[in-house]
């Protein structure tokens, strides 16, 4: 199965608080944030993995070269506007299988990823969506289940929601066709890309993921770090 990694945003909280290096660098229980990730998705079966980095950084795209002499990587250097652009730049590496994409900063428990990958692996459905009950995000999206975590809906008010996004979608091929009819209509966040997948009749299920972290702050990393061990 192939694995996409979206890292083309710029990180500028972090560099405005005083980070050394560039988001996806920032290590996390000393391992850079893209590398611990890419090696999480190699140990989940990954046959190769697309990765998109900001123009803007070249260190990233250096060091993602540098670890594709190790690891079968894809690599695109290119700044885009949302993380739907990104995607879509993603999405000639992705295959015509089922596939994989999370973002670099999501940091999450390789157990619990490992789990979900396994499950989605012999799943019926055509996705499964990691979810967290961990509220972490400023402007989170809430996603509605039934008793069988059959995803219902993507709220942006909570309601009765147990579970927001943690931004980890694993996705049957059709959906980058919903992801260009998205892009061609002008909706270019993932919340919207999210919802369309449920419209054109894609049956999603959710998976409880634990704790998840985005590290947008440099007061994230103990967190998170936490989560990672």
């Amino acid at each position: 199965m192939r694995f996409g990694i979206i890292s083309a945003g710029k990180g500028s909280r972090l560099a405005s608080e005083g980070a050394g290096q560039p988001k996806p660098l920032v290590p996390i229980c000393g391992v850079p944030m893209i590398e611990r990730l890419a090696r999480i998705m190699m140990r989940c079966g990954a046959d190769r993995i697309a990765v998109i980095v900001n123009a803007d950084n070249p260190e990233t795209g250096e060091f993602v070269r540098r670890l594709s002499r190790e690891l079968p990587l894809d690599l695109t250097v290119k700044s885009t506007p949302t993380p739907m652009h990104s995607l879509a730049e993603l999405a000639p590496y992705l295959g015509t299988g089922r596939f994989c994409v999370t973002t670099v900063d999501t940091i999450f428990s390789e157990s619990a990823f490992a789990a979900m990958m396994k499950e989605f692996a012999s799943c019926p459905y055509d996705g499964l969506m990691g979810v967290t009950s961990l509220i972490d995000d400023e402007k989170p999206l809430y996603v509605d289940v039934d008793g069988d975590m059959m995803i219902k809906g993507f709220l942006d008010e909570k309601g009765g929601c147990r579970y927001v996004s943690a931004g980890i979608y694993a996705l049957a091929p059709k959906a980058l066709e919903v992801l260009g009819d998205c892009l061609e209509s002008g909706q270019t966040r993932m919340r919207y890309f999210q919802r369309r997948l449920l419209e054109a009749g894609m049956r999603l299920k959710a998976f409880d993921m634990g704790p998840v972290v985005d590290v947008d702050h440099l007061g994230d990393v103990a967190r998170a770090e936490e989560i990672a061990k």
